[in-house]
């Protein structure tokens, strides 16, 4: 019995380290990818004069998404593997923006604190002993209030409202991490010894937990990020 749970014990660390090991991929490639982009004028130009380009990254980016969660058990891991990879790269090239509106500093310091909030979180949902479904809901209901609030709010055009708007955003998004985290742990357990199937299902959770910390990231920026000036 002993020799069993320590195996699966390891198999669980496995996945996870698929899991962590593809998130810190996408987002090392967005992050290079947002860098590159904003500094060359060559690249950026084009493509942030031109809003359809700029909507069509944006539909392409939600296509991806789509696609990966939907319908990733039916690609080849191959093709999972370069979809998710495409995100990431799309990610960069429209996140490039961030560094046109805010200060390098100001960057630096949320993308630390969303690192340090984020892997606080991750480890929270991934030891803890409690069912954390009853917190998912919470912040799944929290997400969808926060989106609709951002879409009435790009027409109110309110500073009051988007900061706390940001400020839920982030409450939001810490907890989808310890709940998502926790989530895709159990998911592991059922894939023990899938193969295949084990390494696509660890893509997915990458994507889940990529999101996350990109949308926690971003609320942080809005909320304390210096703005550059005009």
């Amino acid at each position: 019995m002993y020799r069993q749970n320590y195996s699966m014990a390891g198999s669980i660390a496995e996945f996870m380290y698929k899991v962590y090991g593809w998130m810190a991929a996408g987002l090392a490639l967005t992050a290079g990818t947002a860098y590159l982009v904003f500094s060359t004028p060559s690249l950026y130009q084009p493509i942030f004069s031109n809003w359809i380009l700029i909507f069509g990254l944006f539909l392409a980016q939600v296509v991806l998404v789509v696609a990966l969660s939907g319908f990733v058990m039916r690609m080849s891991l191959q093709t999972a593997i370069a979809v998710f990879l495409g995100y990431s790269i799309l990610s960069g090239v429209t996140l490039s923006s961030i560094f046109f509106v805010y200060t390098a500093s100001s960057i630096y310091l949320a993308f630390a604190v969303a690192a340090a909030t984020f892997g606080t979180m991750a480890l929270y949902g991934y030891f803890t002993k409690d069912d954390l479904t009853g917190v998912g809901s919470i912040a799944r209901m929290g997400l969808y209030g926060v989106i609709i609030a951002l879409i009435i709010n790009w027409f109110m055009q309110s500073a009051q409202v988007d900061y706390v708007i940001s400020l839920i955003g982030v409450g939001v998004f810490t907890l989808l991490t310890a709940y998502d985290s926790q989530k895709i742990k159990q998911m592991g357990y059922m894939m023990i010894g899938q193969g295949e199937l084990m390494h696509k299902v660890a893509l997915l959770g990458a994507l889940t937990l990529y999101l996350d910390f990109i949308n926690l990231f971003l609320m942080l920026l809005r909320l304390f990020g210096n703005r550059r000036e005009q």
